[in-house]
């Protein structure tokens, strides 16, 4: 945990925090290794001005054609969600659906920044019916990515309302400012040279990857409280880590921070049940307390202490909704994971904890063609925490052996 001493003159205040939105900028725009002559999108919300703004200029330093921006406003999610018609819930506008087509033809840049604007505006909502309106996800983001069409990445966007939740026993001035340094810690904008850093990260994590695809397990094993799970894996699943590549041979940071490595798992392969370790901010809605069942690959049963029905109504969106599309193993040596915090944000939480996805799968994660086929498809793709420092994971291999992988937060291969 930081420890923030008092404040004495407010500007200064202000001072480090513009310092870290430059930075944070700069590292979203080199994530993306924005291109000259190329469109470039970003995805903000309302209150995120100042960052979205050095995201901007920082683009066209690099020689952006045009930066188009999007803004998002929870508030008024929440007066369609209180007041609209149920069955128009998950109506999505078809220029916001072609406005990510557009960039996929013409392999633009995309940059999207986590983290609620405002925590709790559909807390008091029916979850039923705030889980059908997913905006400003939108269906078609799966197939883009894997397409590999665009250079994107998504970076958090601290705002006070965001703090509030994530620090309460501090005054909004001081939340905000702890809420920057943390993000300042787990993005390494604290490193002379924060892109460097996370190419030297993402080849330590890529090479943990390529020992653990060397031994070709059949399945993974989850168990710890509340969780015995046994995914299986197609024969082709490869563990991937940190970047990727475009099809035009642009190299690029999906997410940062990023601290797992991960795979697309058989969608018709997961028996057991898992219990999240940390709750989930749901297209806006607080889902915690979350407990899945799971046969022949289908989450047959969920359960939460709050928000159920949001997740609920999220995985029965299509056939692939209730089944994996991801399976991401972390360890305990990462920078979020040591803070001992929860973020309310999937971008920053998932990256202290192992987790599954429901929904759809990444097929870069799977090498060959037919089990490409195989891998799901879903117009969501759902992240869940399940990591804990007590969680033991095995592969088990395809004659049946058990071999531990990570215990006590630590790798065995």
């Amino acid at each position: 945990m930081i420890i923030l001493a008092p404040p004495t003159d407010p500007d200064m205040n202000d001072d480090r925090i513009a310092e870290l939105e430059t930075r944070l900028a700069e590292l979203a725009v080199a994530a993306v290794d924005v291109q000259v002559g190329q469109l470039v999108a970003v995805t903000s919300s309302i209150g995120k001005e100042p960052l979205t703004r050095k995201i901007a200029r920082a683009a066209y330093e690099r020689g952006a054609k045009y930066v188009d921006v999007f803004y998002f406003d929870q508030w008024l999610k929440r007066e369609r969600i209180a007041l609209a018609d149920e069955e128009t819930l998950d109506y999505v506008p078809p220029w916001l659906t072609q406005r990510l087509l557009h960039l996929s033809d013409e392999r633009g840049a995309r940059i999207s920044l986590s983290g609620p604007q405002a925590p709790d505006a559909l807390r008091d909502l029916d979850p039923a019916r705030a889980g059908r309106d997913r905006l400003p996800y939108l269906a078609e983001t799966g197939e883009v990515v894997n397409a590999r069409t665009t250079s994107w990445t998504v970076v958090p966007g601290p705002t006070a309302e965001w703090a509030a939740v994530v620090y309460p026993e501090l005054d909004r001035e001081r939340a905000l400012e702890a809420l920057w340094e943390d993000i300042a810690l787990v993005c390494r904008l604290d490193e002379d040279d924060p892109a460097a850093a996370w190419e030297e990260r993402t080849a330590e994590l890529e090479a943990i990857a390529d020992r653990i695809s060397e031994r070709r397990f059949d399945a993974i094993r989850l168990r710890g409280p509340g969780t015995d799970l046994v995914v299986g894996l197609l024969p082709s699943s490869r563990w991937q880590a940190g970047s990727d590549v475009t099809v035009d041979g642009i190299r690029h940071q999906p997410n940062i921070p990023t601290e797992e490595i991960f795979t697309t798992p058989d969608p018709l392969r997961a028996d057991g049940h898992v219990r999240a370790t940390m709750p989930l901010q749901l297209f806006g809605t607080l889902v915690d307390g979350i407990r899945i069942e799971f046969e022949g690959g289908r989450a047959v049963a969920i359960e939460a202490a709050e928000g159920a029905d949001a997740l609920r109504a999220a995985a029965s969106v299509d056939e692939g909704a209730a089944r994996l599309g991801e399976i991401a193993l972390v360890d305990g040596n990462g920078r979020v994971g040591s803070l001992g915090r929860i973020f309310r944000d999937t971008l920053i939480d998932e990256n202290a904890a192992s987790h599954l996805a429901l929904g759809s799968g990444y097929q870069r994660a799977v090498g060959d063609a037919a089990d490409k086929a195989r891998a799901n498809r879903s117009r969501i793709h759902v992240d869940f925490m399940v990591g804990s420092p007590e969680l033991e994971v095995d592969g088990i291999t395809r004659d049946g052996d058990t071999v531990p992988v990570l215990r006590d937060g630590a790798w065995q291969i």
